[in-house]
């Protein structure tokens, strides 16, 4: 029987948020110091408008980066397990390997389907990572927000829908899981969505306190922007993380701007006019 979609949702939007708080805080590796720069901000945008526009005018696109997600995210989801997660430790990677038996094995169940999305989440993890440790932050806060554009573009002029339903389905040979988006009950929920929450992660993690503050904002305004789901199809679910970004760079300002205010004017005081 299939889960309907209100704890389908609800499941896939607590995922989304739980991706933004396992980064841990990106480390300094040699070479990525050699190659850091502003143009890997162009990563995020470039993953969705290159996809889409793949999947509609290139035949094959959609079943080639099927076959690559299983090859390339079960190791990246190793590694998110063994290095990239917050309390990551080596033989910790073994557990990928486990979640991809199991969501090979039960791929027709919300076992197998739970197992799948754990690992995709997991593989954006160390994606998460490795863009925020080559990207100044800076940098990376404006390629999340451009994402979060470019998606709500291509949704709002229906280029999104007919490349999507394209990549959902996909299907690999012998049962193997879709890596490819996530696929939860009634609800079919992007690769991307999860990417853009792992940056959002990696891009706070040194500031852990803000990291942990922004996945709660996250799920939150998720849950109000699937309420239009009762009138409309589709959403494009970068906005929220976007959105929660933005929050959370404001709030600082937003809060000394009070401060300031309440210190100059004490408390039953009246400003007098000057003279």
């Amino acid at each position: 029987m299939a889960l309907p979609f209100v704890p389908s949702d609800a499941a896939v939007l607590c995922l989304q948020a739980a991706v933004v708080v396992a980064p841990r805080r990106p480390p300094r590796l040699a070479i990525a110091e050699r190659i850091r720069g502003p143009a890997w901000a162009l990563v995020p945008i470039g993953s969705i408008v290159l996809v889409v526009f793949g999947i509609r005018f290139l035949s094959n696109t959609a079943t080639g980066l099927t076959y690559l997600a299983v090859v390339a995210v079960p190791p990246l989801a190793a590694a998110a397990l063994g290095w990239a997660a917050r309390g990551a430790r080596p033989v910790a990677a073994i557990g990928a390997a486990a979640l991809f038996a199991v969501a090979w094995a039960a791929h027709k169940t919300l076992l197998g389907e739970a197992a799948a999305a754990l690992l995709s989440a997991l593989s954006c993890v160390t994606l998460g990572v490795l863009l925020a440790a080559v990207t100044p932050p800076k940098w990376l806060k404006l390629g999340i927000v451009a994402m979060a554009c470019a998606d709500t573009w291509l949704v709002v002029s229906d280029l999104l829908q007919a490349p999507n339903a394209s990549l959902v389905a996909a299907h690999p040979v012998g049962g193997l899981p879709q890596l490819q988006s996530v696929l939860f009950g009634s609800v079919s929920f992007g690769y991307g969505d999860l990417f853009v929450a792992a940056l959002l992660g990696a891009v706070l993690a040194s500031e852990r306190r803000r990291q942990w503050g922004a996945a709660p904002l996250t799920l939150v305004l998720a849950a109000l922007f699937d309420l239009l789901f009762l009138v409309l199809n589709e959403l494009p679910a970068t906005v929220p993380v976007a959105l929660a970004l933005i929050a959370v760079e404001a709030w600082p300002r937003v809060r000394k701007f009070s401060v300031g205010r309440s210190r100059s004017t004490p408390a039953g005081a009246i400003p007098r006019p000057a003279k």
